[in-house]
């Protein structure tokens, strides 16, 4: 609908129908453009302090800042310390310090050991933890049992906060890789990879957060699904009131197993891209509300650890580079399936907002909230080049997707962080502390 946004003081003072500007206001017309709420991603790997060869506070906020993205979620992983301590949450608060583009927070780790050092990460402000069910790929992140997630569950329990964690298991895993390097599976074959990360592993690995979650009454959140599979689980539990939440990751939404080359291990993530028939099943539990949200899971490396040149699935590292491009690419499936342009709003702003405790602060244009918006042009057509991506190293599984809509403009409390293909001189981005 047509309106006017009243800023003051860098937050929504007032949302009114097409009226005049106050006398003293500054008026920024959009025309016919749409103003979105800013995006919030809740899932993202910026590797800041200790792989900033990997990605970084600067690189990741401007992608993201291009992207429409006015707050990141870091993963506790892929940096170095792990941020599992609170003195580790001090070293990437300071190495944050002048670099950050746009809004953002960090996830707390939970590992194996690491009990005691929740509740003081709790009282430094940290929105919710993460966990793995199976080896992160990160000696430093070790991921945990049942006997460990007790323990962090029997810590959590009561403070409101979200274990957010990688549900797969080890043993499907395990033993699938086991049967097909003992058949001599082709390695350079996608269909090889997708068969060692089965369905079971993240069901198996579901079944078991979703009797926790029930058990503590400690909310649970799903990350990055993929396998449908899992999805009558999940609707039981919900319809239980089992406190459980998921969320899917964009590619998973736009990559299908049919489509993905052999040897192109830029797609490879864990868990998997599946099959165009599991992708239509995760679109229809978004549009029912199953799955909540949509995020990115962006987890670049250096281009040299995706062995692109030996296109062996088994030795190349996990991980999706897409920081930037979720908007258009989303919205352009969005636009194939029917969908309106309002659900972006839900889909990858509220939702993440109430996952990371900021709703009423973020992820809506609502008075009281930041002034965080994305000026967005739904009909633009354009093709993703290497020019395009802003995060640190140029690989991408995106790169020649045609896609319809394009960001315009980015503005984080009431001050543009990017406009028409430039950033301003200066970061302006600040840590959001849970309140």
């Amino acid at each position: 609908m047509p309106a006017t946004v009243i800023v003051e003081h860098g937050r929504i003072a007032a949302v009114q129908g097409l009226t005049d500007a106050p006398p003293a206001a500054t008026l920024h017309d959009f025309g016919n453009l749409v103003l979105l709420p800013g995006l919030i991603d809740s899932h993202v790997h910026i590797n800041e302090p200790g792989r900033t060869e990997w990605e970084g506070f600067k690189t990741a906020t401007q992608a993201a800042a291009a992207g429409g993205v006015t707050m990141l979620v870091d993963m506790p992983l892929n940096c170095a310390p792990e941020t599992t301590s609170e003195q580790a949450l001090a070293e990437k608060r300071s190495a944050a310090q002048d670099k950050a583009w746009v809004d953002w927070a960090t996830w707390g780790g939970v590992v194996r050991g690491n009990a005691d050092a929740l509740a003081p990460l709790v009282a430094a402000g940290v929105p919710g933890f993460k966990c793995f069910l199976i080896h992160s790929g990160i000696d430093g992140f070790a991921w945990v049992d049942e006997a460990d997630l007790r323990l962090a569950l029997a810590r959590l329990r009561g403070t409101g906060l979200p274990l957010l964690a990688h549900a797969e298991l080890s043993g499907p895993v395990d033993a699938a890789t086991a049967a097909l390097n003992e058949s001599g599976a082709d390695w350079r074959k996608y269909s090889t990879y997708l068969a060692s990360r089965p369905d079971a592993a993240e069901v198996d690995a579901i079944a078991l957060l979703i009797r926790l979650a029930e058990e503590f009454q400690t909310p649970i959140h799903i990350v990055h699904l993929s396998s449908a599979a899992a999805l009558p689980l999940l609707r039981d539990a919900k319809q239980r009131g089992v406190p459980i939440s998921v969320e899917t990751c964009v590619h998973y939404l736009w990559f299908a197993a049919e489509e993905i080359p052999d040897g192109a291990t830029e797609f490879k993530c864990a868990p998997p891209i599946r099959s165009a028939a599991n992708r239509d099943q995760l679109w229809a539990a978004l549009d029912e509300g199953l799955i909540e949200f949509v995020i990115t899971d962006h987890s670049p490396c250096p281009p040299d650890l995706k062995r692109r040149d030996e296109g062996l699935w088994n030795r190349a590292w996990g991980g999706i580079a897409g920081l930037g491009l979720a908007l258009p690419v989303f919205w352009t499936a969005m636009r194939r399936r029917g969908f309106t342009i309002d659900r972006i709003a839900q889909w990858m702003a509220a939702g993440p907002a109430r996952l990371a405790g900021l709703s009423g602060r973020k992820g809506a244009i609502v008075a009281g909230a930041d002034a965080d918006f994305v000026v967005f042009d739904p009909d633009a057509a354009w093709t993703v080049g290497l020019d395009d991506l802003h995060f640190r190293h140029k690989l991408s599984p995106y790169v020649g997707a045609e896609l319809q809509g394009r960001v315009i403009e980015t503005w984080l409390r009431g001050e543009p962080v990017y406009q028409h293909g430039q950033f301003p001189a200066e970061a302006r981005g600040e840590e959001k502390v849970r309140a």
